[in-house]
């Protein structure tokens, strides 16, 4: 699948760098394969850049497009975001330059809540002005 990150004309909505932690968490049970029992899967990884719509989280076991995902994140504001997700695709490393890690579609969330995500993404998005990342440590 085509990596919206290397083409910004792909992309729907303001993109701003950060470096933030986000919890993630399947929705739909996996089964163990060795006991056959459901398990879901949770971690804290690190979101790399954010938009209204999705974020890009490194992580070290990417997830499989299209698993559904609970996506929670602290903005630096102390506003809470809590939202369903979507695994849009993959980016497997292929060099020691790239970074490993799946593209989260946001599909759903609590309105108040994604309307503070977007005034985050919209405030650090003009502080970068044409030409410059913006970054959040």
């Amino acid at each position: 699948m085509s990596d919206p990150n290397d083409d910004p004309n792909l992309r729907r909505e303001a993109r701003v760098s950060v470096n933030m932690p986000v919890r993630i968490a399947t929705i739909d049970p996996e089964t163990d394969p060795g006991t056959g029992k459901p398990f879901f899967r949770s971690s804290t990884e690190l979101c790399s850049n954010v938009s209204r719509t999705g974020l890009f989280v490194r992580t070290a076991e990417p997830l499989q497009p299209g698993r559904r995902l609970l996506v929670e994140m602290n903005l630096p504001s102390g506003d809470s975001v809590e939202a369903v997700g979507r695994v849009a695709w993959v980016k497997r490393r292929v060099s020691p330059e790239t970074e490993r890690g799946v593209g989260i579609e946001l599909v759903g969330g609590v309105p108040e809540q994604l309307e503070s995500l977007q005034a985050f993404v919209s405030k650090r998005d003009r502080r970068r002005g044409p030409g410059g990342p913006a970054s959040i440590g």
